[in-house]
Parts: C-alpha cells; sequence; structure tokens
C-alpha cells in the first residue's frame, strides 16, 4: 500500500460520498492467508464500491489475484487464479441479522473499517477449502505409482501405499 494512504477509513462517510477505492496488497501481509501458500510472493488487487443500502452503509467487495497454493493431494505448489465479490453491510450491532444477499460486518469504534482486513476476508471467501492441481493426472509431475514393489508410470495403476510393507516385515523378522 503506498505510504500516507490510510488503512483504517470511515465506511459510512465513504458511503455518502458513493467513494470508491482500489488498493494493492502483497499477499505477505495478509496472516490469515499464509498458511494456504506455496509461497508468499504476489499480490492481491482490491476493489471497494461504497454505497448505502438501505438504511446501512456498506461496500461491494472485489478481489483478484494469483497465489501459489498448496496441492492438498501432491503437497506441491501451484498457481491458482482467483477473483471474488460480494456485498458487505455494515453494522455497529453484531446482533443484527442480515439479508441473504449480503454479509454483516461489525465496525469498529467510530465506525472505522480496515480495508486490508474486508481485502483479506474477500481472498478467504474466493479460495478453496482443499486446493488441488486442475489435473490430476500431471497433479505433482505425475508422481509413479509404486504396485507390488515395482514402480509404475501408468495413471490407471491402483495406488496401494503400504504394498513395500509386507516385504519390510518379511527382513525385520528374519
Amino acid at each position: 500500500m503506498p505510504a500516507g494512504l490510510p488503512d483504517l477509513v470511515d465506511c459510512a462517510r465513504l458511503a455518502e460520498a458513493g467513494a470508491r477505492i482500489e488498493r494493492v496488497y502483497a499477499l505477505r501481509e495478509l496472516p490469515r492467508v499464509q498458511d494456504l501458500l506455496a509461497d508468499p510472493e504476489g499480490s492481491v488487487r482490491a476493489s471497494f464500491a461504497f454505497a448505502k443500502l438501505g438504511a446501512e452503509p456498506g461496500v461491494a467487495v472485489s478481489v483478484r489475484a494469483d497465489p501459489r497454493l498448496v496441492c492438498q493431494r501432491c503437497m506441491q505448489g501451484f498457481a491458482f487464479p482467483v477473483a471474488g465479490n460480494s456485498e458487505v453491510e455494515f453494522a455497529v450491532d453484531a446482533q443484527r441479522p442480515g439479508g441473504p444477499e449480503r454479509e454483516v460486518y461489525q465496525m469498529m469504534d467510530g465506525g472505522l473499517v480496515s480495508l486490508r482486513d474486508l481485502a483479506e476476508e474477500e481472498l478467504l471467501l474466493a479460495l478453496p477449502i482443499a486446493p488441488a492441481c486442475s489435473v490430476p493426472e500431471s497433479c505433482g509431475n505425475a508422481p509413479a505409482y509404486q504396485v507390488a514393489g515395482e514402480v509404475r508410470e501408468d495413471k490407471d495403476a491402483m495406488r496401494r501405499p503400504f504394498s513395500g510393507l509386507q516385504s519390510l516385515l518379511k527382513k525385520t523378522q528374519s
């Protein structure tokens, strides 16, 4: 974020003015995303369009990023282009229910909201729960399968992760 631009903004004042703000945050600045990343390099581009949503101030948040995530099948990093957007309504009272079309976000003291926190929240919502390479055949550069002690490149071969244990047990019992 460029120096001099505030992260905490008065959402009611910006909603009254119909302000539009764009920011770019380094992925390494977003602590809740770090465990999902294979590499903290990169950035997320966020845009905020403030407006009155009924009687309450609100914002339409959009994010775009190309983070490197950890594939949950092969545990290798892969690029995952992501985009997300949603409408957020700000509320002083956390107990007030929101409508089905938008989320309710608890305002900080004095009606201030962190733009970085909003961008990070939207990015988390856009990321998959269990990221995986898009093509299973090339997942992790198509690791070879081990079947009954021999290594095969056949993608249709049945995976037997414990197939080598029987021969190992025989060796240790001798």
